[in-house]
This record gives C-alpha cells, sequence and structure tokens, in this order.
C-alpha cells in the first residue's frame, strides 16, 4: 500500500479508513502495571549495581594503600 515514485512512501487517504486495533482498557492497564513494574526492578538493580561498584572501590583502595594484601 505505497505509492511508487523513486522513494517509497504513504498518503493520509492511503490510511484514513484504516481501522487499527487497540488493546481493551483492561489490558492496557495491566501492560502499564507490569511495565511499572519492570521500571521499579530496573531502578532496584541499578541501586545494586551502584552499591557493589562502591564496594569495589573502597576495597580496590584498601589493596592500593596496603592496609589489605593479597598472599
Amino acid at each position: 500500500m505505497t505509492a511508487k515514485s523513486s522513494v517509497d512512501s504513504v498518503r493520509m487517504e492511503m490510511i484514513s479508513e484504516m481501522n487499527i486495533p487497540f488493546p481493551s482498557i483492561h489490558e492496557q492497564v495491566h501492560i502499564a502495571q507490569i511495565l511499572s513494574d519492570m521500571g521499579t526492578e530496573i531502578e532496584a538493580l541499578e541501586n545494586k549495581l551502584n552499591k557493589y561498584k562502591m564496594i569495589k572501590q573502597g576495597m580496590m583502595q584498601n589493596l592500593l594503600t596496603g592496609r589489605i594484601r593479597l598472599v
């Protein structure tokens, strides 16, 4: 359903009568809740990663200053 020229194009009259299905409101709410939960989980994992990076930095500092020695 494209108009041919040197570049494919879509014109308004080609798509103005198309039916575009949307999920029901209940399903949209469910999808939004899942995405929100995923965002919360990602944020928690990023916080955990930052915590581990700080621990690593502190351990490296202890190794570099000689407070801790590895055998």
